[in-house]
């Protein structure tokens, strides 16, 4: 076995709604020596992503349940501290689905092990925000499925989260009146005077329906999709002749102690006449284009056209205090 103490967020049973306590832990896990290959990883910084919550479930969807006593899912900046591979050295910083635990032991060459050329004026964790998967899913799904033209008006749910952020600007560069929902006044506030969006719609203010009617007067010729339930409603019949709805997630029912009952927002969009351009998409479906979205994004930060680096510094990702080695 390797030198390292290895601490671990671990699945013990499936939480019914709400997560609660018991239904994760931490335990201590032991990290296995590298063989021919492989690497020894130190992980620095845990991404936090919304899909972690459907796959404690025991159902089955586009990706396997995490199995009980298993670490939380999750994709990691971690250092290289061991390596037995020419494809990665000791001190090489790359992004890996580690799960939630301090060290982890896999083949340099991997799926999804990508090592960071890391830029001036980018900080890593950004490498699991805003430019990192959840900011190329929002670029991906806007830019190749929402194909968005100058002078239409774009719609985002969950507008101040890193997928939000990276739909709006991008919106904004190709020309677009853009409208972020988002709940909380200081959100709303954010997405407009830092993000740079045309407006933000507080749902929880109470007037969802009217506001988000007000903030469109042209009607919505894209949505992106984040949250579903009440949000999805409003958009609906605000929705143009020609609109795309690329469908990220629904997270609103995340949580549900049962699905029997859900409203999804394909089954909103499909009661409209007519139906409007929709699908659930996945961002692995641009693999190939991993490295180019990432530089793009990666560019956007360090020149400054991407201002969001200060609020995700403080709320959006979570940093590992090493433990010590034995």
């Amino acid at each position: 076995m390797s030198q390292y103490q290895n601490r671990a967020i671990v699945l013990k049973q499936r939480p019914n709604g709400e997560i609660q306590e018991g239904d994760l832990v931490m335990e201590e896990r032991s990290v296995r020596s590298p063989e021919e290959g492989e690497v020894v990883a130190q992980i620095l910084w845990l991404s936090l992503d919304p899909y972690m919550r459907p796959r404690m479930n025991d159902a089955k969807g586009y990706m396997d349940p995490i199995k009980i006593d298993e670490p939380i899912v999750g994709e990691s900046v971690a250092r290289v501290v061991e390596s037995r591979s020419d494809k990665l050295k000791v001190g090489d910083l790359v992004t890996c689905y580690s799960g939630w635990q301090e060290y982890v032991t896999f083949p340099a060459d991997a799926p999804m092990v990508y090592k960071i050329h890391q830029k001036d004026g980018v900080p890593l964790q950004t490498y699991l925000g805003v430019a990192g998967m959840p900011g190329r899913t929002g670029y991906c799904g806007l830019t190749y499925l929402g194909k968005p033209k100058s002078g239409e008006t774009v719609v985002v749910s969950a507008a101040s989260g890193p997928v939000g952020t990276v739909v709006g600007q991008t919106a904004k560069t190709n020309g677009c009146r853009v409208v972020g929902v988002a709940g909380g006044p200081e959100k709303c506030s954010y997405v407009v005077d830092e993000l740079g969006f045309d407006a933000c719609v507080d749902y929880k203010a109470g007037n969802l329906e009217a506001d988000l009617k007000a903030a469109c007067p042209d009607g919505i010729d894209i949505y992106y999709e984040n949250v579903g339930g009440d949000v999805t409603r409003a958009v609906a019949p605000l929705l143009n002749a020609g609109a795309r709805v690329p469908i990220c997630g629904f997270v609103s029912a995340y949580n549900a102690k049962s699905t029997d009952n859900v409203e999804t927002p394909f089954d909103i969009l499909k009661r409209l006449d007519p139906v409007p351009e929709h699908r659930f998409f996945l961002v692995t479906e641009w693999q190939d284009k991993h490295q180019e979205i990432t530089d793009i994004l990666t560019s956007r930060i360090a020149s400054g056209r991407s201002n969001t680096v200060k609020r995700l510094l403080k709320a959006s990702k979570t940093q590992l205090r090493p433990s010590k080695a034995c």
